[in-house]
């Protein structure tokens, strides 16, 4: 499943928030909290700690990044407790003087890994959308000149 969303923002930018894991709570749809964030982040087998749900019933719980370009691409290995993992990739592509950020979902474990691709795709489609309007709203806030 794969959401697209064009952006005024250059690529640098949204690579700035996105290598940000103190803002992943920011544009990320469901992350409450961040707890915390592994120094070395973005790079393969760092963490962001943090928190999903509404207060008071969060759950604590983290993303790892599987892998990283820098500057183009990261992939990381959510867990939604108690739903399993899944793994997001999130691809940048300049496009004139903004970008192209596309954002990848596969369920990886039961049960959702179960459920047909075109159910994932139906069920996640909202929320990815709104997680690539917030990513690019912090990257083109970001990129004016203040």
């Amino acid at each position: 499943m794969t959401v697209v969303r064009d952006t005024t923002a250059s690529v640098d930018a949204v690579w700035n928030v996105l290598s940000d894991g103190w803002s992943y709570a920011t544009w990320v749809v469901g992350a409450s909290r961040i707890r915390a964030v592994d120094p070395e982040f973005p790079a393969p087998g760092s963490r962001i700690h943090h928190s999903v749900g509404l207060w008071p019933a969060v759950l604590n719980d983290e993303t790892r990044v599987l892998s990283m370009t820098e500057g183009r691409e990261v992939t990381l290995e959510a867990r939604g407790m108690p739903a399993g993992k899944a793994t997001i990739v999130l691809r940048l592509t300049p496009r004139g003087s903004g970008c192209r950020i596309e954002m990848i979902e596969h369920a990886r474990t039961l049960p959702f890994s179960l459920v047909p691709e075109s159910v994932q795709h139906a069920l996640v489609y909202p929320r990815n959308t709104e997680t690539t309007r917030r990513l690019a709203l912090l990257a083109e806030r970001s990129a004016v000149p203040r």
